[in-house]
């Protein structure tokens, strides 16, 4: 006999959790439905070891973004159909498969049930929502419109969630191309030199110069290994944390920006899309001003538009327009800024952001393609000449003794 653990639904209600022993996984569903379940999952219980690692395993997994545009646009759903708002919650931690994110939901459900309000419950778990969510979630409680604050927000995490796929998906073959060629090269290196090597070492004589290097680099892999290998994992470490530094941060802010070969392009492209988008979000939920653009500097991801945003809100408070101190920042192309100087003027600001965030996605999808269509021959080219210098490196003796044969 064994347990299972098992989610069912019943006839009315919310869907039910338990545990359940029989003699096998088939046995265990004709009985739940005997007694008028409709099983939603029936998994056999882990047990010891192995039960505990999986736990603490589910629970430091990250929340993904994806998992958050579900948990909003379900949770938008739910209250635009006039569901309490901790019926709601029970929904959808019942569903929601990460468990990380689970018990964050269960955690502000717990707290909601308790009388705090559904903002301050989420600001608790900064891991799963941001500042950009707290405050449009707050807005939507204050104005009385939560479902329609939890719709728009939606959307924004749909077109950030869209958006980084797009770039993902259409970098995944370059990266390949990329690592198989990492690996040829080291295969190369680190096992057909040194069967050259040993060749040339027998017949004697001296060595193209071009030979003599690659055979010192693959010696010199060979021998000290121990040594590199640790080096290189001690400088990615050390990267990582100078890049976490405010210092750091500033640097590579900087430096992503001015990246040849359209990469920087692209990502200052990412930067307005998403600085327009969160911006226009926060206007159209009723944010202040102010705080809506500290909001948006905050979650920009990139701290050269943060620091555009804390120009911009002194120069606000001065009595300046928002587009003014934006013309300042180089990140800001002027049909940017002069598109949000003419929402200003007219009134219609979060319009006027939103058709600059949808043309910026458009022009970061086009742009994408573009780069993807020039890497995939530029990385070809690179892995097939430098796997071509190998190959002539270890021939060029042979080229050798064959003109001083004949």
């Amino acid at each position: 006999m064994s347990t299972y653990v098992y989610t069912a639904r019943p006839q009315r209600g919310a869907p039910v959790k338990g545990e359940i022993t029989g003699a096998s996984k088939m046995a265990v569903a004709a009985e739940l439905r005997r007694s008028g379940l409709t099983v939603l999952s029936l998994d056999e219980k882990k047990t010891g070891f192995l039960a505990t690692l999986d736990q603490q395993l589910q629970e430091m997994g990250r929340i993904k973004l994806r998992d958050k545009v579900v948990f909003t646009r379900q949770f938008a759903t739910m209250i635009a159909a006039g569901l309490a708002i901790l019926r709601a919650l029970h929904v959808l931690e019942m569903q929601t498969s990460n468990q990380r994110f689970k018990r964050v939901i269960s955690q502000v459900r717990g707290d909601v049930e308790a009388g705090m309000p559904i903002s301050d419950a989420m600001e608790k778990h900064p891991v799963a929502f941001d500042r950009l969510y707290v405050s449009m979630a707050r807005a939507g409680e204050m104005g009385g419109v939560l479902d329609t604050a939890l719709d728009r927000l939606a959307t924004q995490l749909e077109k950030q969630d869209s958006l980084r796929r797009s770039v993902k998906s259409a970098m995944t073959y370059p990266i390949l191309i990329g690592v198989f060629a990492v690996l040829v090269l080291f295969g190369m290196i680190l096992f057909v030199i040194p069967i050259f090597s040993g060749m040339y070492a027998d017949l004697g004589g001296t060595l193209p110069l071009l030979t003599r290097i690659m055979v010192g680099i693959s010696n010199a892999l060979r021998k000290w290994w121990y040594v590199i290998i640790p080096a290189l994992v001690g400088l990615v470490i050390a990267l990582r944390a100078l890049k976490r530094s405010p210092q750091g941060t500033r640097g590579w802010d900087r430096f992503k920006l001015m990246i040849p070969m359209r990469i920087g392009d692209i990502v200052k492209k990412i930067a307005v899309a998403r600085f327009s988008r969160t911006l226009a979000t926060l206007f159209s939920s009723g944010v202040p001003i102010l705080q809506a653009l500290d909001i948006t500097g905050k979650t920009a991801g990139n701290t050269v538009i943060e620091e555009a945003m804390e120009r911009t809100k002194t120069e606000i408070r001065g009595g300046e327009s928002i587009a003014k101190p934006l013309e300042q920042a180089a990140v800001f192309p002027p049909m940017v800024t002069q598109m949000i100087a003419i929402g200003e003027e007219t009134g219609a600001l979060d319009t006027m952001l939103h058709k600059i965030a949808d043309f910026y996605e458009d022009e970061v999808d086009a742009a994408v393609k573009q780069l993807t269509s020039i890497l995939e021959p530029v990385m070809m080219i690179f892995v097939g000449g430098l796997v071509g210098l190998i190959v002539i490196s270890m021939y060029l003796p042979m080229f050798n003794m064959f003109n001083l044969i004949n």
